[in-house]
């Protein structure tokens, strides 16, 4: 059991920082290809400051994300099936599906948001589960 957390520990910490960075990078990209999502976010009737002391959680986010899919990852290894890149891909597949699909419907029915921003979502959110699911299989060889 020890074993266990411990490998959920570092595999979901390696995950988080590898989704952060990746998700950084990435918005960088969509910031490039989409200039008018810059303004989107600079929004104060829908998104926080970024001098707001609660913002500090969107950097929390992707560690406790890799935590919980780490967890995940280890209840669900065994139903995954094929080579590892097929298993990363059913992996990812399935959190975006459970994960980000939902809310992101949610999201865009409730917020005033653009589909643009919500589509970004949705890619950044199976980048994530790619992410996520290439340090587990990795990790657990």
């Amino acid at each position: 059991m020890k074993e266990k957390c411990k490998k959920i520990f570092w595999s979901g910490l390696l995950a988080g920082v590898a989704m952060f960075v990746v998700g950084m990078a990435l918005w960088y990209v969509f910031e490039l290809v989409f200039p008018s999502l810059k303004i989107e976010y600079n929004n104060l009737a829908i998104f926080r400051p970024w001098s707001d002391p609660l913002m500090s959680l969107f950097f929390a986010q992707p560690l406790i994300l890799g935590w919980i899919l780490a967890w995940v990852w280890e209840k669900t290894k065994g139903v995954l099936s094929g080579s590892t890149e097929t298993k990363v891909w059913q992996f990812a597949f399935g959190y975006w599906l459970v994960g980000s699909l939902p809310g992101m419907i949610m999201s865009w029915s409730s917020f005033q948001l653009s589909w643009l921003i919500v589509l970004t979502w949705l890619v950044s959110g199976l980048v994530n589960g790619l992410v996520a699911g290439w340090v587990f299989a990795k990790m657990n060889k």
